[in-house]
């Protein structure tokens, strides 16, 4: 029976991953987030250019340490080498119920919700749906019977890519790399065919709203909130890290389809919102539930915005399945270390894929899906990202003192001032972001406080640590991922 997992994957199908996992649901819905914050095209603009570079500096970090530690569970891993087993470990949690889970079952969530637009999903009247909520204490009140068809559907898509993924790494890779040379190629489609529709106005791209205008600290605090979602709409690339202990030439290939995934994606969002933007004027994209499907009803009519609904719907289940695939593997990394559930750390013995773990993944998955929205997953999830994010820019300082003369196949840019202003940026994205959050919660604007959510599920998993060092008799396994 196998026991550790090959190197299967090459530089096309890493970039593949990392393009896949960036693009998919966050630019056919941010947009209008954004207009309805910010009320101005050119602040749109300049949050997805801010929320970019950031990602961007974020990505080179993380380049330069998952070339140097090419170990399959990512950032799990490279927690152990710098913080330790429990900073490791509580990093795997919040991935595993937080960051993963949650974040894969919202994607999953708007796959569904774009298929409305051919056939309607059964939902329940308002007052059934109100019928039944889940109150968290400090946190807010959930409602699981809220749009019930799509809920289910999303559950479906969640199962099927699942299978795929238990049954063969290489089979979801290959599933992986169609998705995204579709998604770029609808995506681009999308684009210029709105601009070349003549149905837009370029005056569009420079009048702001008549009824949005946030000034003084309202409008840092907007443009805060609307980096939050451009910064989900670019999450992702980082889910290739949880794969690197199964790439070819790890030195060579992870750094490039890191940098290479990102910046493709930041080129194909900054010309979709712009061609959004041309079409809809920022008022009405401030009001629109399905921004992109309205821009293209516009400009192609009804066959023809049905055409992009349902593009845009393959290129979310691109994105969905590239997040089914590969954090499990950091779930399997943990096991591996007494620090998860020991099932999770098996390889199944006929396909050499993680199966346990993905079936974890998979119920966990459908809990968060029947339990939340789009914006609660989303918005939970990257705001936990980014705390542990800047955990990981603190530890490129800690590598480089406690491993001196490990060799580096790419070593990060502006060493040690760029990481530095990273650190700065992220510790002032996280406290804006808690500060808004608790805010509009008191003031009867949002249900639920979804960074707190979020911060209650991580913490949660402390109780755990103890039990799972318990049962690993006490030190584990090996600290080594395989």
């Amino acid at each position: 029976m196998p026991d550790q997992i090959q190197r299967t994957i090459g530089l096309r199908t890493a970039t593949a991953l990392v393009v896949g996992s960036i693009i998919g649901s966050g630019i056919f819905m941010r947009p209008a987030e954004m207009a309805a914050l910010l009320g101005s095209p050119l602040y749109m603009l300049l949050a997805w250019v801010i929320a970019g570079a950031l990602t961007l500096l974020t990505v080179m970090v993380l380049a330069e340490i998952g070339a140097m530690l090419p170990e399959t569970g990512g950032q799990y891993a490279f927690m152990q080498h710098m913080y330790g087993r429990f900073w490791a470990y509580l990093y795997g949690w919040a991935a595993f119920a937080v960051i993963n889970c949650a974040g894969t079952a919202g994607i999953a969530f708007i796959a569904a919700q774009y298929l409305e637009y051919f056939l309607p999903l059964p939902r329940f009247d308002p007052a059934m749906e109100q019928a039944w909520s889940i109150h968290i204490p400090m946190v807010g009140r959930l409602y699981p019977l809220q749009q019930i068809g799509v809920k289910l559907l999303s559950i479906c898509f969640l199962i099927l890519f699942t299978i795929i993924s238990y049954r063969s790494t290489k089979l979801g890779a290959m599933v992986q790399f169609v998705f995204a040379a579709a998604k770029v190629l609808a995506i681009g489609l999308l684009a210029f065919g709105l601009f070349l529709s003549a149905k837009g106005d370029p005056a569009n791209l420079f009048t702001p709203s008549s009824l949005i205008k946030p000034t003084g600290f309202a409008l840092v605090l907007a443009m805060v909130a609307a980096c939050n979602g451009a910064l989900q709409a670019l999450d992702g690339c980082s889910n290739m890290l949880n794969l690197t202990g199964e790439i070819k030439n790890p030195g060579y290939n992870i750094p490039r389809s890191l940098l290479l995934g990102l910046l493709s994606a930041m080129g194909v969002y900054l010309v979709v919102n712009t061609a959004m933007v041309y079409i809809l004027p920022v008022d009405q994209m401030a009001v629109s539930s399905l921004v992109a499907s309205d821009a293209a009803m516009i400009a192609f009519g009804p066959i023809g915005g049905g055409i992009i609904a349902f593009l845009i719907t393959m290129s979310v289940l691109g994105t969905t399945q590239a997040n089914v695939l590969t954090p499990p593997r950091m779930s399997f990394a943990m096991a591996r270390t007494g620090s998860f559930f020991k099932a999770a750390g098996v390889v199944h013995p006929r396909f050499n894929t993680p199966g346990n773990a993905l079936l974890i993944h998979l119920a966990v998955m459908i809990v968060m899906t029947l339990s939340g929205s789009f914006f609660i997953l989303t918005d939970m999830y990257i705001f936990i990202v980014w705390v542990f994010n800047m955990m990981l820019m603190v530890g490129l300082f800690i590598l480089r003192k406690k491993y001196p003369d490990r060799v580096r196949p790419y070593k990060v840019w502006g060493y040690p001032w760029m990481p530095i202003l990273v650190i700065l940026f992220d510790g002032f994205y996280v406290g804006i972001t808690l500060y808004d959050d608790v805010r509009n919660y008191l003031d009867g604007k949002s249900a639920v406080m979804n960074s707190v959510l979020g911060i209650l599920l991580v913490l949660l998993g402390i109780p755990l640590y103890a039990w799972f060092r318990k049962t690993a008799g006490g030190t584990g396994a090996s600290s080594s991922s395989p």
